[in-house]
């Protein structure tokens, strides 16, 4: 990856071995800021891995260990009343095939500021962090249990409509429509379950059943692509598990599915029909 030496980007990780957050990575990208404001935000790498790493979002999913990625891309500063708010772009993944790009980052901070999440009443910050927290939450209980994710896409849904009734509402509606986007979208989520439960079968050598997840898979895509051709957190999907999917179908023979993969998904075209990539020059 190419880096530039004009700006600087500040790096953290942090590791436990529970919780629904086991690892956090957060970047901070601060060319934009003043010097002064540079400073300040270094605390928040600390801030961010302590609010994921202690904040129990989920009882029963206590051990899921998401390895979760944050990124902040700050733009500037304003003032609102007495308080520095901080603008930003954002970017959250879990590492494979959860990933949100958010425009619209709005929220006051001070140094060494402890964040707690209240369900009840929002605040700029945690508020944010909980709503992206709840999303890949929501992603990742769906491949456990069908649909199983719903409360926490509620919990997300929740906090943007109060979001965008408060006093930092920038961005907030595109969040509430987010949610509404990605609970709509059923069919990627029965998908998404049946892909990893499907290889988690064949991993355990039983192929017929193996089978069947994986034609219930292949029926939910292909209500979404006759829906939405180009829909993007299914196409996102498709990138992170296309090499998985090619070697699971090939292990079974299903060759005619590759080819209807390749067909609907052509980015990843090269990876189904099992073509080399042509090489970088």
């Amino acid at each position: 990856m190419k880096t530039r030496s004009l700006f600087l980007i500040v790096c953290g990780w942090i590791t436990l071995a529970w919780g629904q957050f086991s690892s956090v990575k957060v970047t901070l990208d601060d060319q934009l800021l003043r010097s002064s404001d540079k400073q300040l935000v270094r605390s928040l790498i600390p801030s961010l891995q302590q609010f994921y790493t202690q904040t129990e979002f989920d009882q029963e999913y206590s051990d899921l260990g998401i390895a979760l990625q944050v990124q902040l891309i700050f733009e500037g500063t304003s003032s609102k009343g007495s308080a520095q708010t901080y603008l930003a772009q954002a970017l959250f993944s879990n590492g494979t095939d959860q990933r949100y790009f958010d425009k619209a980052v709005q929220f006051v901070y001070a140094p060494n500021q402890t964040l707690y999440y209240d369900p009840v009443q929002f605040e700029s910050l945690p508020s944010f962090l909980a709503f992206y927290g709840e999303l890949i939450l929501a992603g990742e209980i769906d491949t456990y249990e069908p649909m199983g994710g719903t409360h926490h896409y509620e919990e997300a849904r929740n906090i943007a409509l109060r979001g965008q009734s408060s006093d930092y509402s920038r961005g907030w509606s595109d969040r509430v429509q987010l949610v509404d986007d990605l609970t709509a979208n059923s069919y990627l989520r029965r998908a998404r379950f049946h892909f990893y439960y499907g290889d988690e079968l064949l991993q355990d050598q039983k192929p017929e059943r193996a089978l069947e997840e994986f034609q219930s898979m292949l029926k939910e895509l292909e209500q979404v692509f006759t829906r939405w051709p180009r829909e993007r957190n299914t196409l996102y999907f498709l990138k992170a598990n296309a090499p998985q999917l090619t070697l699971d179908l090939g292990l079974l023979n299903r060759q005619e599915d590759l080819e209807w993969l390749a067909e609907v998904d052509p980015d990843n075209g090269q990876v189904y029909r099992g073509e080399p990539r042509p090489s970088a020059r």
